[in-house]
């Protein structure tokens, strides 16, 4: 599957049916805070993220958000930044915040640093910078998407620099921590827990970039979407960098851009898939199937890990490890109502399969030889 070949296609149908991005943005209200730290003052300065903050602002802009824009902020800023965005995300449709600058974690928590922050201790974080806890419950109390994107993982001469009042309690980590939010918030990194960040050396940083090609995209659920900037950052850093995604929504399918034009369905997907690809059946996917889902399988020296990996545009991919207790392959998948089907193209000649599945949440009830029992969504 050509990922780009897909997301143009849905663009260019979205236009053929006199939908645009705009247009197709949710009527409900959307609230939006976006910051770019680049002078910073105790440290060296970073050169894109006021770029970066000023595209996806008018991205956002041109989906349907309210935008409050701040560039270079200091603590009393973004303090005050966040309040309003709280306050204004109550009752909204979706809220989302935007960061591009330094971040890191101490002692497994994870803190956005203002422009103003010297942080000579680690035990200046607290009254210095923001933590990720705050901005996760100011965007939480929506009705549908709370969103936190983050391009705040670089290589951060703030750890280098400080003090630890306990080495063995407050030890710091390159990028940032782990996190696991609640409810509907979805935390996007630009690179994964404890990996850094690439700066560029264009007007964007890689994951920016990936981010405004994707993000305006109609018709492509916001889960499927930062698979997109996923792979194009992984292109992009030749998989020196690899963006992640936090957070389990329910079932119901979102959408920054507006849903698929009336009338498209999956039959219209083969017409882009990538040549290399044989084309399979018109297809449907359940959007609460989509993602990476995994499950113990027991085999003769004990289990083992199977993972699908499971895409919008109704193709799949499989692995194991260990590798050699099953064979790897790709094809076509269909789920709607309750009931799924499989046809591997590739990797395995001939195989199909079906059966029955219930999602709830992070786990998912599977019947059928590809595996019968509870998978669960993957961190990979």
């Amino acid at each position: 599957m050509n990922r780009r070949e897909f997301v143009s296609g849905l663009t260019a149908a979205a236009a053929f049916a006199g939908v645009t991005p705009t247009a197709a943005a949710a009527e409900g209200r959307r609230v939006a805070l976006v910051i770019g730290n680049g002078a910073y003052g105790n440290v060296p300065a970073l050169l894109n993220p006021p770029n970066d903050a000023s595209d996806i602002a008018a991205a956002l802009k041109r989906l349907g958000f309210t935008v409050s824009l701040a560039t270079n902020a200091s603590f009393d800023e973004m303090r005050r930044g966040l309040i309003a965005l709280g306050r204004d995300a109550a009752g909204a449709d979706m809220a989302a915040l935007y960061f591009a600058g330094h971040g890191m974690e101490i002692n497994g928590e994870n803190w956005l640093i203002p422009i103003d922050a010297a942080l000579k201790r680690d035990t200046d974080a607290a009254n210095e910078a923001i933590s990720l806890q705050s901005v996760m419950l100011q965007v939480s109390n929506t009705t549908s998407l709370g969103l936190v994107i983050l391009d705040a993982c670089r290589d951060n001469p703030f750890a280098v620099r400080m003090n630890r009042s306990l080495a063995t309690r407050a030890a710091t980590m390159g990028g940032l921590g782990r996190i696991e939010p609640t409810g509907n918030v979805l935390v996007a990194y630009a690179a994964r827990d404890g990996t850094t960040a690439l700066d560029g050396d264009a007007r964007n940083s890689p994951f920016a970039a990936a981010l405004l090609r994707n993000i305006e995209a109609p018709g492509v659920e916001v889960t499927f979407m930062f698979r997109n900037v996923r792979d194009d950052v992984m292109e992009a850093t030749r998989n020196q960098q690899q963006p992640f995604v936090y957070g389990s929504l329910s079932r119901k399918a979102i959408y920054l851009a507006g849903p698929p034009p009336a009338g498209a369905d999956g039959a219209a997907l083969p017409a882009v898939v990538s040549p290399a690809a044989p084309r399979g059946p018109s297809s449907t996917i359940d959007p609460a199937l989509v993602g990476t889902w995994e499950i113990m399988v027991p085999n003769g020296r004990g289990q083992s890990r199977w993972i699908w990996e499971i895409m919008g545009d109704g193709t799949y991919r499989f692995h194991a490890e260990p590798q050699r207790s099953a064979r790897p392959h790709e094809g076509t998948i269909t789920a709607a109502n309750g009931r799924w089907t499989l046809r591997a193209l590739r990797g395995l000649s001939g195989y199909s399969d079906g059966g029955a599945y219930e999602i709830h949440d992070a786990m998912a009830v599977i019947t059928g030889k590809l595996g019968t029992g509870a998978w669960k969504r993957s961190a990979e």
